[in-house]
């Protein structure tokens, strides 16, 4: 199916809106995988399993349009590209298997949704990408966004990687499973790993300037959000010294 670039624009609005819409009951949900598992929404699969198969489709579908995208004309518009595959190339062929949650499970439920999500999320950018992207020249004011954009996405990238890994480590010591992080960004806010991937896409949306991966900022909050509350919520509730100053999501805001 052929859309306009018009068409593409009205499809992201949408998603927007739907995001926005639907953050209220996400706040008053929680996601019933990791340390909130919820028997009751289902089928329960392999945890690594099902993050691989939720996350590979951002993967596989942006490299679709990369590869069979004979109009790339310009650097500006391959790293573009890049930056996605880069982030769900460890996402999804790397992170998944270094996680220590070899008896976990995770809802098949919310692995159809997520791979829901990551189709609708990755084919609009891809499709908006290969279709209407028209490879802008460097100007100016375009090398200044890029650069920004650029600077936003990479540090968030390196503390959702580091604050990730360093949560992957903490395991190995832990009794039950979790233990109190600490040190570095944990000592202001209970997940860095949510708030990079947020200044991730942030970057990302600031970069290519476009409604779709404005859409795809806007969904990464709309998830992220209730489920640093939760941890947060989570972590004050089960351990009695739990930082009372740490902030959930961002440092001394939230």
């Amino acid at each position: 199916m052929n859309f306009s670039e018009q068409e593409l624009n009205i499809i992201a609005l949408i998603w927007i809106f739907f995001a926005i819409f639907i953050l209220p009951l996400l706040l008053k949900i929680k996601a019933p995988y990791g340390r909130h598992i919820n028997k009751k929404w289902g089928l329960l699969i392999p945890n690594k399993l099902g993050w691989f198969i939720m996350e590979v489709p951002s993967l596989i579908i942006i490299l679709y349009y990369f590869i069979q995208n004979v109009n790339i004309h310009t650097r500006f518009l391959i790293l573009v590209f890049l930056l996605w595959i880069f982030h769900y190339a460890h996402r999804s062929l790397f992170f998944p298997f270094m996680t220590r949650t070899k008896h976990k499970k995770i809802p098949l439920s919310i692995v159809l949704m997520g791979i829901f999500f990551n189709f609708v999320n990755a084919d609009l950018n891809g499709y908006f990408m290969s279709h209407f992207f028209d490879g802008q020249e460097l100007t100016p004011l375009l090398t200044f966004r890029f650069g920004f954009g650029l600077f936003l996405f990479v540090i968030g990238m390196y503390i959702n990687i580091r604050a990730d890994y360093k949560l992957i480590k903490l395991r190995k010591t832990a009794t039950n499973g979790y233990k109190i992080p600490r040190g570095w960004l944990f000592d202001f806010i209970s997940c860095p790993n949510y708030f990079g991937e947020i200044l991730e896409w942030l970057g990302f949306a600031v970069i290519a300037w476009n409604l779709p991966a404005l859409s795809f900022f806007v969904w990464t909050v709309a998830n992220l959000l209730p489920r640093a509350l939760s941890n947060h919520k989570w972590y004050l509730e089960n351990f009695k010294d739990y930082p009372k100053e740490r902030k959930a999501l961002i440092p001394f805001v939230l």
